[in-house]
């Protein structure tokens, strides 16, 4: 492929990237506005945001197939306009169905979206540049995460929520006329396979009772959904060892390296992602600091990562991906282990300086991460390690939330998150920066290990 292809779809890469991100946290700020015009109660405007993160988990692995054997480049024309369409159905929403119906379409497009565009990354773009186009879209999502509160909180206050809808239609529209204009070819895995329905219903219908488990932990309920579901995962992964044509090879969980680096990038998402949360309920509700000082304050962490993530991508180029992650990780140990320590009296300059630390973790840890998952692997399990690395992040992001509710629940009961509790709220944040360094010292030693057994595995 030319270098000409390579710049132009990195260009688009980076405006659907951005522009999801963007929509995804966007839809944070905006959904107290969309439960009162819907007159949500408390629990559906919960599921305002998480329902994205919901659908695309259970339908990122099955897309692995379905993106291979029909095309990647048509998957992810097909999947992106699957999401604008969404897009458009939720700006016209009547009702609170027809609301999550469009969040529903949008997280089905993700899915396949995300699978194909991960993928014609590996096939397309030579390996020794491959670190530097994943560590620009990673910076992407970082530069998303951070414009998104001040530009949305703009948009809402000042033209209502479903500005938020129309400004992303306009920039995905010229994404997809990029795709169909710009990126020729067509790339293909398993075009003769037939399509595995029963193995994708297994793990859709097991991933779903697990993941809808973790977000109600505080339920008594949660724990036969999240073993239900544990069973009917284990039956997909015995049911698809048998199969010729499996909907995700599992034998690919062979390779220690790629075992081990894909569970890495598990435990690194449920150690970081709730971490916004936690800093959010710190500034504004135990600090007392405005929203809009809080605001400002949480842009520092994803511009750092946008800064470090190209860097962190071209240095996996020409060092070992993996070591340069697992510096990141190390990184973030020490910034958690700061932060477990945060109080009321904390001085604001200490725990920016771990926002800095985590940040710059982070941003070394992501694109390399992935470099190296992919590079464990022969390029024709493309979308199978797409996949699966996906699916890991999208599970570590739930389990991190998860998380996040139980100690809460479990240290405050069912008390208000006001500053007269700040007591309970800085020590269920305690907490929580404690569990997620544990987790990250897991993830380094899971990346250590595969370091050590890594080793060309042929399937």
């Amino acid at each position: 492929m030319s270098d000409n292809f390579e710049k132009h779809f990195i260009i688009i890469t980076f405006i659907t990237s951005f522009f999801t991100v963007f929509l995804t946290t966007g839809v944070n700020i905006g959904s107290p506005a969309i439960a009162s015009e819907f007159g949500m109660n408390n629990v559906l405007q919960n599921w305002i945001p998480t329902v994205l993160v919901f659908v695309t988990t259970i339908f990122t692995l099955p897309a692995s197939q379905i993106t291979g054997k029909y095309g990647f480049k048509k998957s992810l024309l097909v999947g992106q306009a699957i999401v604008l369409f969404g897009i458009i159905l939720t700006c016209i929403s009547l009702s609170t169905e027809m609301f999550f119906s469009a969040r529903i379409l949008q997280g089905f497009g993700l899915a396949i979206a995300g699978v194909a565009e991960m993928a014609i990354i590996v096939l397309a773009i030579p390996e020794e540049r491959r670190g530097r186009a994943l560590g620009i879209v990673s910076s992407s999502v970082f530069l998303g995460i951070s414009a998104s509160p001040v530009i949305c909180g703009f948009l809402v206050q000042h033209f209502g929520w479903r500005s938020l809808f129309y400004i992303t239609i306009f920039f995905n529209t010229i994404g997809l006329i990029l795709m169909l204009t710009k990126v020729k070819g067509e790339w293909k895995t398993n075009e003769n396979e037939k399509l595995d329905v029963k193995g994708m219903a297994l793990y859709m219908i097991g991933i779903l009772l697990f993941i809808y488990g973790i977000t109600i932990l505080y339920d008594g309920r949660a724990i036969i959904l999240v073993l239900l579901g544990l069973i009917l995962l284990a039956a997909f992964g015995f049911y698809e060892l048998r199969q010729k044509a499996p909907a995700f090879n599992v034998r690919l969980f062979k390779s220690h390296p790629f075992t081990l680096y894909n569970f890495s990038g598990l435990f690194m998402y449920v150690a970081v992602v709730a971490l916004v949360t936690t800093f959010n309920y710190h500034f504004q509700i135990v600090k007392g600091l405005s929203p809009q000082t809080t605001g400002l304050i949480m842009l520092i962490g994803p511009v750092v990562m946008a800064i470090t993530a190209p860097n962190a991508g071209k240095l996996s180029d020409k060092y070992h991906p993996q070591k340069i992650a697992t510096i990141g990780m190390v990184l973030t140990v020490f910034a958690f282990v700061i932060l477990s320590f945060m109080e009321k009296n904390t001085p604001l300059y200490i725990i920016i300086i771990a926002m800095v630390l985590q940040a710059i973790g982070m941003g070394l840890f992501a694109s390399p991460n992935v470099n190296a998952i992919m590079s464990s692997i022969h390029k024709k399990f493309a979308a199978n390690a797409c996949a699966s690395q996906l699916t890991m992040r999208s599970v570590g992001q739930t389990l991190s939330f998860g998380l996040l509710t139980l100690v809460f629940r479990f240290i405050m009961g069912s008390m208000d998150l006001t500053s007269s509790n700040y007591a309970l709220i800085v020590e269920s944040s305690q907490i929580v920066c404690l569990i997620s360094a544990i987790a990250c010292i897991i993830a380094i030693i899971l990346s250590i290990a595969g370091l050590k057994l890594e080793k060309k595995i042929s399937f």
